[in-house]
């Protein structure tokens, strides 16, 4: 059909049906990070780990979120391969991730074959092989998530509509992951529809985490083959003027423009969008490329960073360091200061069993944060309008110093409640009141993961910075305190007696001190702010 005079030419769409299944993806990563979350910080205490070194696997965390995505996303933007820049690396990396999780869950069946005692608490081997599939995992899941968001970048184009609009079902998708994932983490019998996970050193809580992460491999063949196989991609060939050393660092925005129609598409609709791209007034619109920051960069940004965002660094490393001893912990205290129990290789004693209920009552909650999560996105945009998102995000730490010295007194009761006889789990008064932390902590991580962002972006277009570089900048507030926590967090909590109650209680004084920080630092943001809906930084294990 001709096109009405004055209206613009035609663009080449990828159809919405098809942005969908390429956003779905996002369900299959976030399922294994739920999982990931809930399950495997008890499991390695399983298998020897003293808590107080537990939180050291999640080292991998920052370093591959600060070194692998960025690298990955550079090798992407450069790609020529024939089946496209984005999917050799999407599925280059479901195929890490079901190495990674086999490897996880067959962990003890390894370290036994090759010679662990079943009858010592530490069993070296398996501990060994953990390790490298935890890692593995953390690396393979930032190859995979970089290039899922390039890849709808690169079929929405310059279109700000449609862009918003995939980033929408990409986030919604990632909710619906995260649900599912801590609900089959909430789940303790998995192994019945897989008895052949339970193995001699595999037992009942082994088997069952094996279980729920050969259903998380399913769910993410599916997605990434939905993903995959939604869209045709162009093989991207290097221009041959304005090249550097032999190529050109292409953006995700780069056209991706196919030679035939896509499905539901014209072959006029094609023509029109080549000739389009000659089109001088596409010039004006064009969005700033945000592209990813190299650590070596991020470095030399810091020299000339204006004041404004030394203060949004602050505020954002006071909150992260805040969130990660709980982010870390969460199913742990559920199971050893709410339900008293602890891991131990024992699976009948009432120890294990309590411990073990509480880590899959503990998942039940962050199933009920991420509905939380979900429903207090949509509200922070007009919140942030009508008080002003510095106000937002102090009265998300606000809830979060709440929150955090309320573990503390959840844990105070349910010590007084085991003291009863025939103890067998936390009485409704002590569980309830569990379940609302859990919960009510969805509100503030809603407000981490959307106003920082929007605040940079909209004080980094007020002078004119690059959007990408800001981003990069913002991410080592992220970074920094994951490392400090990871690393200090157990002997911190052992230096007090063991326990997870003293990092909390750390977190919940520096939730406090962001607040205050957010209310007196942070100046009124320019009229234009607009909350950038949820972003997920590349080292936390959160969406």
């Amino acid at each position: 059909m001709a096109l009405e005079p004055g209206r613009r030419k035609a663009k080449n769409r990828v159809p919405l049906k098809a942005l969908v299944r390429v956003a779905s993806v996002a369900a299959g990563v976030q399922f294994g990070w739920a999982l990931q979350l809930s399950l495997l910080t008890p499991y390695v205490q399983e298998l020897g780990i003293p808590h107080q070194w537990a939180s050291l696997i999640w080292l991998c965390g920052p370093i591959s979120g600060m070194f692998v995505q960025p690298v990955i996303g550079h090798y992407s933007d450069v790609c020529t391969s024939p089946y496209g820049r984005r999917r050799p690396f999407i599925v280059a990396g479901a195929i890490l991730v079901v190495v990674a999780v086999l490897t996880i869950g067959y962990s003890a069946d390894l370290g036994y074959l090759l010679g662990d005692d079943l009858r010592n608490t530490i069993r070296p081997r398996a501990i060994v092989i953990f390790v490298v599939g935890f890692w593995l995992l953390d690396l393979a899941n930032n190859t995979l998530q970089g290039p899922c968001r390039a890849l709808l970048a690169d079929y929405t184009g310059r279109d700000a509509t449609r862009s918003r609009r995939a980033n929408a079902y990409f986030s919604l998708f990632m909710a619906v992951g995260n649900i599912l994932g801590f609900a089959t983490g909430a789940y303790d019998n998995w192994e019945r529809f897989l008895p052949f996970a339970a193995t001699t050193a595999c037992d009942t809580p082994c088997a069952n985490l094996k279980s729920a992460f050969m259903l998380g491999v399913l769910v993410l063949l599916v997605t990434t083959f939905l993903s995959v196989t939604a869209a045709t991609e162009t093989p991207w060939s290097p221009p041959l003027t304005g090249t550097h050393h032999g190529h050109k660092a292409a953006t995700s925005t780069t056209p991706l423009l196919p030679d035939k129609p896509l499905a539901g598409q014209s072959d006029q609709e094609v023509t029109n969008v080549k000739t389009d791209l000659e089109d001088p007034e596409d010039d004006d619109e064009d969005e700033e490329e945000v592209s990813e920051a190299l650590f070596w960069e991020l470095v030399v940004a810091l020299r000339d960073l204006p004041r404004i965002m030394w203060y949004i660094l602050l505020v954002t490393a006071l909150t992260w360091l805040a969130w990660f001893p709980f982010l870390l912990f969460d199913t742990d205290w559920m199971g050893r200061e709410v339900y008293l129990g602890k891991p131990t290789q024992v699976e009948t004693s009432k120890k294990s069993v309590l411990y073990y209920n509480g880590v899959h009552m503990g998942s039940f909650g962050l199933m009920l944060q991420s509905v939380f999560l979900g429903l207090t996105s949509l509200v922070i945009e007009p919140l942030c309008r009508k008080i002003g998102p510095s106000r937002v995000w102090a009265l998300g730490n606000l809830i979060m110093t709440v929150c955090f010295a309320g573990t503390a007194v959840i844990t105070h009761y349910a010590k007084v409640a085991a003291e009863s006889p025939g103890y067998n789990g936390p009485p409704m008064p002590v569980l309830i009141p569990a379940l609302v932390v859990f919960a009510v902590l969805g509100c503030p991580l809603a407000v981490t993961y959307s106003v920082p962002y929007s605040l940079t972006a909209t004080f980094t277009e007020k002078s004119g910075g690059g959007q990408g570089l800001s981003m990069g900048v913002l991410n080592l507030a992220v970074v920094i305190p994951q490392v400090l926590v990871s690393v200090g967090s157990g002997p911190w909590d052992e230096l007090f007696g063991g326990g997870n109650l003293p990092a909390f209680l750390l977190g919940s004084a520096s939730a406090l001190c962001g607040g205050i920080a957010a209310i007196l630092l942070l100046p009124k943001p320019a009229p234009g702010f607009r909350s950038g809906g949820l972003r997920r930084t590349r080292s936390s294990p959160i969406p």
